[in-house]
């Protein structure tokens, strides 16, 4: 008699114990990314422009690919200080295009841009980046009751996810449609998607919970 297949584990447990989502198991740098970063809190403006920015690179790659060029991201985009790389011009994008530590995407390229230009007016208008991302901070009272993998790969999206994508189009962004807003959620710790049982889960929400929301 044939077995049934078995559902994929929820969890990766190393052998010193320790318990992660499962899907960071493909590499040490995306252990490293899982443990120290992914949904923890931030509020500095170029980190939340430069994850922008660069979930829409990932869009077609896996983000261990981003992941593994993010410093030379870093280098190329002047740190992801939007109001510099607004200053962009053709000189620029030419060099982006002959360089090979990131995507080399014309569109994407581009995009990143004319994305700078519009961070600068939104920073102007609401105080900083950070101020308008937070605004779209689910309620705690609408999240899932229990964080599973069957529940996240359902939920690749959200009401905030959809309402934060449909107002940066608004305002002529682009590369950053719900789905990728979500991600972005995820990574900047506005959600945190960490697994039921993982060890990293109660650290994110004691860093949640210390965390000062801008604009509060």
């Amino acid at each position: 008699m044939k077995t049934a297949p078995q559902p994929p584990p929820d969890l990766l447990h190393d052998p010193d114990g320790i318990a992660r989502c499962w899907w960071c198991g493909a590499s040490p740098e995306y252990r490293a990314y899982h443990d120290e970063e992914w949904a923890m809190p931030v509020a500095d403006d170029h980190r939340l422009f430069e994850k922008l920015c660069l979930e829409g690179f990932q869009s077609g790659l896996s983000w261990l690919t981003i992941l593994r060029k993010r410093d030379a991201f870093r280098r190329a985009f002047a740190g992801f200080d939007f109001a510099r790389v607004a200053r962009f011009g053709a000189r620029e994008i030419d060099a982006l295009l002959s360089d090979a530590g990131i995507v080399r995407h014309r569109g994407k390229i581009e995009s990143t841009i004319s994305n700078a230009r519009r961070a600068v007016e939104l920073a102007g208008e609401t105080g900083s980046l950070a101020t308008y991302v937070w605004r779209f901070e689910p309620d705690p009272r609408t999240r899932p009751r229990r964080i599973t993998r069957s529940v996240l790969m359902q939920h690749t999206t959200s009401p905030e996810s959809e309402a934060m994508s449909k107002d940066l189009k608004r305002r002529g962004w682009t590369f950053v449609g719900p789905t990728t807003a979500y991600a972005f959620m995820q990574a900047m710790g506005l959600v945190n998607d960490h697994l039921d049982g993982c060890a990293a889960r109660a650290r994110v929400e004691q860093a949640r919970a210390r965390f000062r929301r801008p604009g509060a």
